[in-house]
């Protein structure tokens, strides 16, 4: 046999380790799907990590990455995983059960996450420990069938005898074969394994993991159980609805963003590498706490109630100074502040801890969900039920407060308590405990490049939630500020729109703006980094005439 090239020889274990951890992963994301998705080994070990990981790296992570970041962390965690199974496999080339150990850990590891994930039980670790079993065999077995330097022996045969003659093919002076190192005339020697067969075999392997890892992503009971449920809902009217926008408040400009959001563009960042599937027949929300009156409700009670609509930009704290992380839409629900009213909060309660069906909670101050603001739970997006990505069947949605104190997805539990004797998700990593929107502007366009001197429209977006804003300036290089023209205003709760016409002149330019809110208050023009409470600073883009 033809001896396989020294490298291939080199990485044959290496990829041998990879194609068993692809199968023990693939088969054990499998059981999970058909059993419990939120025991998945990898969204529970993400989740863990998630968990583990201190403020700033969140940071980092949402800054590189933005709504991408749970793709960003999945991946890095497959990433790791195979390095990890590279290593298994050289190691168990080299000594026997030494790469097994390394799968055997990894399980260990994946079994502890699911287990402790909220609303888990024990047998949140089997999916883990199937996986690691299969990696393990896997591992042993393919071992075995990497492609060796020796020749391959085809078969063993009895002496030959020349044509013609009685005399065998043994010299005259050759002792004779002792009865024990005879060849065995009834079965061939078996064949040392060939590198056809080994990348054959490995391959295969590969693509049932591949596969069955594929298979899972498209078969989890849980969450068709709860799209057909959501499916056959509607959508109840309104019983006050808001006015549709008007052509004022809005213009028609390419590249500035829209009034209102579509639900397939609004921003998505939380904590769930696995969107939860919460059936809606069996949702049900538990008001308690420091209250008079325990109020426990189901989505159906939700949904008999008269909903509201309200017009709130929801941003996310991570959203740096002409960042992304924030949208607009139109939400129907009902209000909280009337449901809290039923439950009676003693008086010296202060804070609402909520808590969604992953286990994740925010503490909103109690005043933001009695005030006359539009706090609600939103059963509605855009005039369609919640997408499941946006927290359906309801989540919270609270004017004025970033999304890390206020806009639990998913939510089922609200606990009426204090900050002194309670602490949420974020908090509890250094964020800080209220978290009120500050007021902020961004240069939609141009960004980089003007095509040609003359009438440049110079647009964007700026907000002041729950007040309002009353005036937007832009300024070029170190010039005067000018007032820019604003267009209608759809809720002191969202964005406004608003637009310049500059006269451009050739080379480079440094445009800059500010907003004022409904109260004369300037926006903080001190740059300040998005934690504890967020960022700070006048947007900027320069750019080439």
């Amino acid at each position: 046999m033809v001896k396989p090239p020294r490298r291939a020889r080199r990485l044959a274990p290496a990829w041998v380790g990879i194609v068993s951890a692809l199968a023990g992963l693939g088969i054990g994301e499998l059981v999970a799907a058909l059993a419990a998705p939120t025991s998945s080994p990898l969204a529970s070990t993400g989740a863990a990590l998630i968990d583990l990981a201190p403020g700033w790296a969140k940071e980092v992570v949402v800054g590189l990455f933005g709504t991408g970041d749970k793709v960003a962390i999945i991946t890095l965690l497959v990433v790791v995983v195979i390095a990890a199974a590279a290593g298994a496999g050289i190691l168990e080339a080299r000594r026997r059960f030494t790469g097994m150990a390394v799968f055997a850990a990894l399980g260990i590891l994946a079994s502890a996450a699911a287990v402790t994930r909220a609303g888990a039980n024990p047998m949140f670790a089997f999916p883990a420990v199937i996986g690691a079993l299969i990696a393990i065999a896997t591992l042993r077995r393919l071992i075995g069938r990497l492609p060796t330097e020796a020749a391959v022996v085809t078969s063993a045969v009895s002496p030959a005898r020349p044509t013609g003659t009685g005399a065998p093919l043994v010299a005259h002076d050759s002792p004779p074969t002792p009865k024990n190192d005879r060849p065995n005339l009834r079965r061939p020697v078996e064949a040392a394994p060939s590198r056809r067969s080994f990348l054959i075999t490995t391959g295969v392997t590969a693509i049932v993991g591949i596969a069955a890892g594929v298979v899972a992503q498209a078969s989890t009971a849980a969450g068709r159980a709860a799209e057909a449920a959501r499916a056959a809902l509607r959508l109840p009217t309104s019983a006050t609805p808001v006015a549709p926008p008007t052509d004022a408040m809005s213009f028609d400009i390419d590249g500035l963003s829209p009034l209102i959001t579509p639900n397939a563009d609004f921003y998505r960042i939380d904590t769930a590498l696995i969107v939860p599937a919460v059936d809606p027949t069996t949702w049900t929300l538990r008001i308690h706490g420091m209250v008079e009156n325990e109020v426990t409700l189901t989505f159906a009670e939700l949904l008999a109630l008269p909903m509201q609509q309200s017009d709130t930009t929801l941003m996310c704290v991570s959203n740096y100074v002409g960042g992304d992380l924030i949208s607009n839409a139109v939400w129907t629900g009902y209000p909280i502040r009337e449901l809290l009213a039923r439950a009676v909060p003693t008086a010296d309660a202060d804070m609402v801890l909520s808590t969604s069906a992953d286990g994740w909670t925010a503490s909103t101050p109690l005043e933001a969900l009695t005030d006359e603001r539009n706090a609600i739970l939103a059963v509605g997006m855009n005039g369609e039920l919640l997408p499941a990505e946006h927290g359906f069947p309801v989540r919270m949605v609270v004017p004025g407060l970033y999304g890390y104190v206020s806009a639990t997805k998913w939510v089922t539990d609200l606990q009426v308590t204090r900050f002194s004797d309670a602490t949420a998700y974020w908090t509890d990593r250094g964020w800080g405990e209220k978290g009120p929107i500050k007021i902020s502007s961004r240069i939609d366009v141009p960004t980089r490049v003007a095509d040609g001197a003359g009438s440049v429209v110079v647009a964007g977006v700026a907000w002041a939630q729950h007040t309002g804003i009353s005036k937007v300036e832009v300024q070029v290089d170190d010039g005067a500020w000018a007032e820019a023209t604003l267009a209608d205003e759809l809720s002191i709760d969202t964005w406004r729109q608003w637009m310049w016409s500059w006269n451009a002149t050739e080379g480079e330019h440094t445009i800059t703006v500010r907003a004022t809110d409904a109260n004369g208050k300037l926006q903080i023009e001190t740059p300040a980094d998005v934690l504890p409470d967020g960022a700070t600073g006048y947007h900027s883009v320069t750019l080439t005439v």
